[in-house]
């Protein structure tokens, strides 16, 4: 790859490897909100050990385990696998699981921006890309194996709702209380493609709700035309996320650089705090690591929702995508009281737009090849409300200017789509079987 020839690598005498560019290191807006998140490492404790295999190790582990200030919730993972382990009560297996992923889902954007240093800018920005929301996709592709499509589409649509009205509304919110009397701009260009990427998503949930019910007979054939729909728009929808991929990596990568510099400062030499080969095997340990506490949480999710007395849809779209992305949604809040806008909404509406055109869609295709038919049809009130939704933020960001009203009406918007989900009552896909 071309953007290869211009990294070089540096072997210095203690054995470590040091990369530097030439070009600018791409950092996406994910990455740069986790980082808020991160603590420095004492390198007089490394420097303690004697054996260099030893000390590597350490480094490591304080840079990957110790590194960030989520450390208290580590403890919530050994205790979900003991929970599971020794049969203790599926609703707290489900909670701890869910703390667990909280910290995990920040520590592998860590880990996948220190993979991406020895890559080059395309392929870092690509698996910043494809790894920001990689808790959703593991939860929904466990959620296709064991048969519940309806925590599926739950959690998925809460993930794109979420990040459309909390994230970005509690953002503006707070960016505007802390910036009063300051006027907060952003670049609309890279929130204008977002939107557009967000409606054709929309176009493709709402041609199978209203082919429905344009044929009103329900039968075995309408139900395999929408099917047929639904991978047909999935095929065009990932069509449509790889386009998005080299508008946002190669030819007009600008548009979405964040900069986390201060304008008066010049760029300053970014360096990987670990190996390429450790790495990659905490990012394999690490994924492995989600796919287990992503496993209880979807088997104990009805067991939690009969315990506590909330209905499931309500736990799959509120509650797993505020602890699941607590770090990376808590990192764009601070940059909106920075004023640093742009890479608030690079969070908010990136997230969205990855979900709503590449994991929902994958999902589609996913369960077309294990044989389980899932369609694109969310149900009329999810499909409403996320178009709704959209128009909202559209309306929000259509003047490329902020102040806390906007980020009021996001979050008002959030709590009465709550309040709704909180009321609903109906049986999971399980329990109608």
């Amino acid at each position: 790859m071309g953007s290869q020839e211009n990294i070089t690598w540096d072997v210095e005498e203690a054995g470590e490897i040091r990369v530097s560019s030439r070009e600018h290191h791409y950092r996406s807006a994910q990455t740069l909100s986790a980082s808020l998140l991160r603590t420095k490492s004492d390198p007089e404790l490394v420097n303690k050990v004697r054996f260099r295999c030893l000390k590597n190790f350490v480094a490591n582990l304080q840079q990957v385990i110790f590194g960030t200030k989520l450390i208290v919730l580590f403890p919530a993972i050994p205790a979900a696998i003991a929970a599971e382990s020794y049969n203790l009560g599926r609703p707290w297996i489900f909670a701890l699981s869910l703390l667990g992923l909280a910290l995990l889902a920040e520590r592998i954007s860590f880990v996948t921006e220190q993979v991406s240093f020895y890559t080059g800018p395309t392929v870092g920005g690509l698996l910043n890309a494809t790894c920001g929301n990689a808790t959703e996709l593991i939860i929904a592709l466990l959620a296709i194996r064991q048969g519940k499509i309806d925590v599926l589409k739950y959690s998925l649509y809460g993930s794109v709702l979420s990040n459309l009205l909390l994230v970005l509304g509690s953002s503006l919110l707070c960016g505007g209380l802390a910036n009063l009397y300051k006027e907060q701009k952003y670049d609309r260009k890279q929130a204008d493609v977002n939107s557009l990427l967000l409606f054709l998503g929309l176009i493709c949930h709402l041609l199978p709700l209203m082919f429905k019910y344009a044929i009103k007979p329900s039968s075995d054939l309408v139900q395999g035309s929408i099917l047929q729909l639904s991978r047909a728009s999935s095929i065009v929808m990932l069509i449509a996320y790889v386009a998005y991929l080299v508008f946002q990596l190669k030819t007009h990568h600008q548009l979405f650089e964040a900069q986390e510099e201060d304008e008066g400062n010049k760029e300053t030499e970014e360096k990987p705090e670990i190996g390429i080969s450790s790495g990659l095997v905490w990012l394999v340990g690490m994924t492995i690591t989600i796919a287990l506490l992503s496993e209880y949480v979807v088997g104990t999710i009805e067991d939690a929702s009969t315990s506590w007395g909330i209905s499931v849809s309500f736990i799959s779209i509120i509650l797993l995508p505020i602890v699941g992305n607590a770090a990376e949604h808590a990192g764009s809040v601070i940059f909106a009281f920075k004023n640093k806008l742009d890479i608030s909404l690079g969070v908010s509406l990136g997230s969205a737009t990855q979900i709503s055109m590449f994991v929902i869609p994958l999902c589609v295709l996913v369960g077309w090849i294990m044989g389980i038919s899932i369609d694109l049809d969310f149900g009329l009130l999810q499909t409403g409300s996320l178009a709704l939704a959209i128009l909202l933020t559209a309306f929000t960001l259509q003047d490329g200017t902020s102040h806390y009203l906007k980020g009021a009406v996001l979050c008002l918007a959030y709590i009465v789509v709550a309040a709704c989900f909180f009321v609903q009552k109906l049986p999971t896909s399980s329990e109608c079987l």
